[in-house]
């Protein structure tokens, strides 16, 4: 009741918000079009990518299906659910596997941007106590949330609401950590790069707004698409005012107390999400609607503009950077090689775990096609490579390299709430690496298929393409980390730049806005220049840092003048292609299939441990719905194959070559049997191709991995759970069509708006 009374105050608050918000909107969507129309005329491309990127991305693959228990807030009870987590990273929850098998509806569709997935209840009991200050369970009453099993999964939001899972096995909870974490990190990155004007404009926007609040720094709610980034700036205000106006009212035990407020903070957050997507919506399609007109004044007058912005900028300077400089040098200076140090050392673990992984994978093919007769297995192993950087479990150990990202004191000096903003960029960088030296390696490869003669050769071709590549991945690594080096000091030391000087400076660019013509107002803005000139104050040092880094073949990094010269001149015409279709090519079958063939066929890139649906070990009189049970795995069957490479070759060690029968099992580009392909997801960032040159002048990195062939593969044995019975594994299907397909408010993609919707 007292929300219901809330409603219309809390309308009209975020209304007000939302409104200051649009006007920032619009000023800076002006200044972004003008950025990107002048990018366009006078172009400033950077070094030129070596590898080959995807442009069309891979589809209609399934990252993981399988089956875990949920909790239920409504009936406080545990339900068996089968999940499925689709190439667009949304979880979609359907009551069991026949039900996704017979295409009805799911229970629940969830878009896990903004969400930090938690295995210890511990940890979430922490979290929730702080989100209501004063009300904490006392000792020895009943926690808001009891798990039955060791393995919880829980989904937290500091706004939305919350989900519990559980699984039965540490393995289990392990790779769906990984699944979990992958789609949080896919789903945070929803602003499409590929926008040059909506973008930037937006990130700018909220830039903007929040230090006009005195909020300056990084901002960890930065997640999801442009509505749920912009609820999270509504709720950042809201919050603590309806925290303060109900708190108090609340009646019950301290977890009633809680599980009431997480309901209340749930349902707020819908209301204000349908809200600012109306007005989002508004003002973005009358910004739009204007567009014509001011990108036609751009080119007319782009020379009166860029001279206008000049003079400005000239006369801000000659106000502004004294007191910039002397900032710099007592506040920012000392500290840049620390910084840069501890961003660099996990980033380059990272990226060279990247290396590794692909090197391992297209090594250990090789072997494998040498021991079971050649081309009839390439197409099989390729299907399966081609998905490697959308894995989860395999990317985790590149991905964990960053969890030892710190800043330590650093961190509070610059004001930098956590390092997860850096973490999750670099991770976005690391995969879509991965992407590109996979994507370039196929091409490569399919490209000679047709001049190759026996398996022999085939082999020694493989080899030399990854060669090839890992020379290109060397140079591309290099380029990425240093720019996200530069990226990242920015982030951290122009906030603290603008917030020293805002006291001296801020108060005093009004008298600057006279310069500006009036036509010209829409795109030149005196805060924007003003954060050029300090940007400019400190990019010297900044640039000089990583210089000096790659100068020294620190963490492998090349110089700047360091360029790969173009023998490969027709590489770029082979990214241009027709993709190729590994599945296609080994089936024979055309593209265009009926849907439910298609389904059918359809692979998951991760393999399921445990798919029976039983039930759970709770205790005595507790009321656990189970569903009807699959039949129970054979304890004779194989097990499925290990994640880690190193413990496949542990195993094949131990093991003699069997014959032709056993070559599923001596898979170890993935861990799917070979009925299992492989699944992927929109790349993070695309990038446009330009022409390739060669590697002829780049030395050959030392790689840490062995030699091809330096081991001899045999039958995995694993040591991996059971496959589940029957034909479960790897028959798992993207998301289900037809009349009865589900609304698809998760990932990224472009209907990808919603919050999450219980049915």
């Amino acid at each position: 009741p007292c929300l219901t009374r809330l409603c219309s105050p809390l309308a009209e608050r975020t209304g007000k918000v939302l409104g200051e918000f649009c006007r920032c909107y619009r000023e800076q969507y002006g200044v972004a079009l003008f950025g990107s129309v002048r990018y366009e005329i006078e172009g400033n491309g950077g070094p030129q990518a070596q590898l080959l990127h995807r442009k069309i991305p891979l589809e209609d693959h399934v990252i993981y299906s399988g089956n875990l228990f949920q909790y239920i807030e409504e009936n406080k009870k545990w339900r068996n659910r089968f999940c499925v987590v689709p190439h667009n990273y949304g979880l979609i929850l359907y009551e069991n596997k026949l039900a996704y098998e017979r295409d009805l509806p799911p229970r629940v569709l969830v878009n896990s941007a903004g969400y930090k997935i938690l295995t210890s209840v511990d940890q979430y009991l922490e979290l929730v106590n702080s989100s209501l200050p004063g009300v904490t369970p006392k000792s020895g009453h009943s926690p808001i949330l009891k798990c039955p099993t060791d393995f919880p999964l829980i989904l937290w939001h500091p706004y939305a609401r919350h989900y519990y899972f559980c699984v039965m096995t540490g393995k289990e909870q392990e790779k769906w950590r990984a699944v979990f974490q992958d789609c949080v990190r896919h789903c945070n990155n929803g602003i499409s790069e590929d926008s040059k004007v909506e973008a930037p404009a937006f990130t700018d926007a909220v830039r903007m707004y929040r230090q006009s609040k005195e909020q300056y720094g990084t901002w960890d709610m930065l997640c999801g698409n442009e509505t749920q980034v912009l609820s999270n700036l509504v709720m950042e205000e809201l919050l603590p005012e309806l925290r303060t106006t109900i708190g108090p009212r609340l009646k019950g035990k301290a977890p009633e107390r809680q599980r009431t407020w997480i309901q209340i903070s749930d349902a707020v957050y819908r209301m204000v999400y349908e809200q600012t997507k109306a007005q989002y919506d508004a003002v973005m399609a009358k910004c739009e609607q204007e567009r014509p007109q001011m990108e036609s004044t751009i080119r007319t007058d782009m020379d009166q503009i860029i001279t206008s912005k000049e003079h400005l900028a000239s006369k801000i300077r000659a106000f502004v950077l004294p007191k910039a400089e002397i900032c710099v040098r007592n506040h920012v200076q000392p500290y840049i090689s620390s910084i840069l140090e501890a961003l660099m050392t996990p980033t380059s673990q990272g990226f060279a775990e990247v290396r590794e992984v692909f090197f391992k994978e297209v090594t250990d093919m090789n072997m494998n096609i040498v021991n079971e007769g050649g081309a009839e297995k390439l197409v099989e192993y390729m299907e399966k490579l081609s998905h490697l950087a959308f894995h989860p479990v395999k990317m985790q150990s590149c991905y964990e390299k960053m969890d030892q990202l710190k800043l330590e004191g650093l961190q509070q000096r610059f004001d930098v709430s956590s390092t997860s903003v850096f973490k999750q960029r670099a991770q976005i960088h690391m995969r879509q690496q991965m992407d590109d030296a996979v994507y370039t390696f196929e091409t490569l490869l399919h490209q000679e298929l047709g001049k190759l003669q026996g398996k022999d050769d085939l082999c020694k071709s493989i080899q030399r393409i990854l060669e090839r590549v890992l020379k290109k991945y060397d140079y591309d690594s290099s380029t990425v980390r240093k720019k996200f080096f530069r990226e990242a000091l920015l982030q951290i030391t122009i906030p603290f730049l603008l917030k020293k000087l805002a006291p001296t400076c801020k108060g005093e660019l009004a008298k600057f806005q006279e310069l500006i013509f009036e036509d010209f107002a829409s795109f030149i803005l005196v805060e924007n220049t003003y954060e050029e000139v300090v940007l400019q104050s400190v990019m010297k040092d900044i640039m000089q840092a990583v210089k000096e880094a790659a100068v020294q073949r620190k963490h492998n990094l090349y110089r700047d003048s360091m360029v790969l010269h173009n023998s490969d001149p027709n590489l770029h015409l082979l990214g241009e292609g027709v993709p190729v279709e590994w599945g296609e090519e080994q089936s024979g079958q055309p593209a265009a299939e009926p849907p439910a063939d298609r389904r059918r066929r359809a692979k998951q890139v991760v393999s399921v441990i445990q798919d029976d649906e039983g039930a759970l070990p709770y205790e005595a009189g507790a009321e656990v719905l189970l569903q009807p049970s699959s039949p129970e795995p054979d304890p004779g069957a194989p097990p499925s194959s290990p994640d880690g490479v190193g413990a496949i070759r542990a195993a094949l060690a131990k093991e003699t070559l069997g014959d032709g029968g056993e070559a599923e099992e001596r898979l170890t580009n993935a861990d799917v049997p070979s009925g299992a392909g492989m699944q992927h997801a929109t790349p993070a960032s695309p990038k446009p191709r330009a022409d390739v040159p060669s590697e002829a002048k780049v030395p050959h990195a030392t790689r840490a991995s062995p030699a091809p062939g330096a081991e001899s593969p045999s039958p995995s044995t694993g040591t991996a759970c059971l496959q589940p019975s029957d034909k479960e594994t790897g028959e798992e299907v993207a998301l289900p069509g037809g009349e009865h397909s589900p609304p698809q408010p998760m990932g990224t993609t472009e209907s990808g708006e919603g919050v999450q919707t219980e049915f």
